[in-house]
């Protein structure tokens, strides 16, 4: 091979790592850039603040209940094949977001867009895995890793901006560009590539199971926050009980049952999968809350203007590239178990740091240094979970486990934003009695970052099961 052939493929290679990042970076920055829009769509769309979380459950829930299906579809149907689907389906869903009229529309075309992210998600860390090896595929996945990580913070800036200069519609119509040139890109670039040796069946009852089971579950969790309901009512009771219940189905389904399952679970046999999933399951939660706290406490605590909040999160946009540039770079070193020791105790340390906070608080240093650490953290964890989560299987299956550890980060956020939401509003309730509503409101906060502080300290004791040598030096 000659060296102008060598520029020529390296070339195209970061193409394609552009062409997988850009997509990822879209799905999701729509996690967060609709947080800071949620006070003003709110009120537009009436919405109370707890049900404004359906805006983000909505999407969160399609795409955690089908990433499974959308990794298998990576395997069986082609990277090219797949990850053009799921853009042109998310690009679709986002216009008519923008155009949404009532809560209920809304609410309907986020869950569509959920289901294209959930196509297009795992095939862009497929992408990555069966074009990159060695040293190249580490640095390709920490750029994945900063892209993925950073998209929340930078979505909470773009939130920001274009609510505050044009409109909140905006905040979906930004997608339509982003669609178009990624999808010219990856006709022009991407080569196809599959699992030839599978068999094209795919599990569908199995998706609509977990799907339908994690809907049930979390309706349940944040039916808590309306009048007339507890954790202990007939109604929440019934609608947990239910999730629950189709959750235990599709795990019967999948193990038993299904000829061709969504999860086969051998693959959970690879120690270093099982663990990267669990962590990445408990710091979904922890971090998907943050987001959402502390855009209301911008707002609502702090009076920022959207614009103000926006630009607010820029250092823990900042935060989490460098993090995960660092883990990236250390990764071949040191292998991934010292990187998450690390990151799960500075998320404990952030998460703590942020109970402290006040109302009369002030953005520098008593806000923004703990929410710095917390950032700088999930930049730390990303990377080292991604690889984790992949060095360990077949590259056939490349799109299954990439699939599986987005569900883990999808499910966990949306378990832990419904959980820790619930938590927050039951403390705010009951302090609204005896201090000021705004200082009932941090009280809330208070206890969900509590928690969260806690499910730090489990991460880094979790990280010590890791195999000591994953990732280091990790050749694919």
């Amino acid at each position: 091979m000659t060296k102008e052939t060598k520029q020529n493929r390296h070339a195209a290679d970061w193409i394609i790592l552009t062409i997988a990042c850009v997509a990822q970076f879209m799905v999701v920055l729509d996690v967060s850039i609709v947080n800071v829009a949620l006070p003003k769509m709110g009120a537009d769309l009436h919405f109370t603040q707890s049900s404004a979380q359906w805006v983000v459950n909505a999407y969160v829930l399609t795409f955690a209940g089908f990433l499974l299906l959308g990794g298998r579809a990576a395997d069986f149907f082609g990277r090219r094949h797949v990850y053009l689907t799921g853009l042109a389906v998310f690009t679709i869903a986002s216009v008519g977001a923008g155009f949404a009229a009532t809560g209920s529309q809304m609410i309907a075309v986020r869950a569509l867009q959920g289901l294209g992210g959930a196509i297009l998600s795992p095939a862009t860390l497929t992408i990555i895995v069966t074009t990159f090896q060695g040293p190249r595929l580490a640095k390709a996945i920490g750029a994945w890793s900063a892209v993925a990580g950073a998209g929340g913070a930078v979505g909470a800036l773009a939130g920001g901006l274009l609510t505050g200069w044009a409109s909140w519609r905006w905040v979906f119509f930004i997608n339509v560009p982003f669609g178009l040139l990624a999808g010219v890109a990856a006709l022009t670039y991407l080569r196809e590539m599959r699992n030839k040796d599978a068999t094209v069946k795919l599990d569908i009852f199995g998706s609509v199971l977990v799907t339908s089971g994690l809907a049930a579950l979390i309706y349940g969790i944040v039916n808590t926050t309306t009048p007339g309901n507890s954790w202990t009512s007939q109604s929440t009771l019934g609608w947990v009980i239910s999730g629950v219940a189709l959750l235990i189905a599709f795990l019967f389904w999948e193990s038993k049952v299904a000829s061709h399952p969504l999860v086969p679970f051998r693959i959970f046999k690879a120690r270093s999968l099982s663990t990267a999933n669990v962590i990445m399951l408990l710091v979904g939660g922890a971090f998907f809350a943050m987001w959402y706290f502390l855009t209301y406490y911008f707002q609502e605590i702090l009076h920022f203007s959207v614009v103000r909040t926006g630009v607010a999160f820029v250092p823990m946009a900042v935060a989490i590239i460098i993090g995960a540039q660092v883990s990236s770079r250390l990764l071949g070193k040191t292998g991934a178990r010292p990187i998450l020791l690390v990151g799960g105790s500075f998320a404990t340390l952030g998460f703590y740091w942020l109970t402290l906070i006040q109302p009369t608080s002030h953005y520098f240093p008593s806000v923004i240094a703990p929410a710095v650490l917390c950032a700088l953290a999930m930049g730390l964890l990303f990377a080292p979970l991604a690889t984790a989560a992949t060095s360990g299987v077949d590259r056939a299956d490349a799109g299954l486990a990439s699939g599986v550890l987005n569900t883990s980060r999808q499910v966990g956020g949306s378990i832990g934003l419904a959980a820790l939401g619930t938590v927050a509003t039951d403390r705010t309730i009951s302090a609204m009695h005896s201090v000021s509503p705004a200082q009932a409101y941090v009280d809330g906060y208070h206890s969900a970052f509590f928690i969260s502080a806690l499910v730090g300290v489990v991460v880094t004791i979790i990280a010590f099961t890791l195999p000591a040598a994953t990732g280091k030096n990790a050749k694919h």
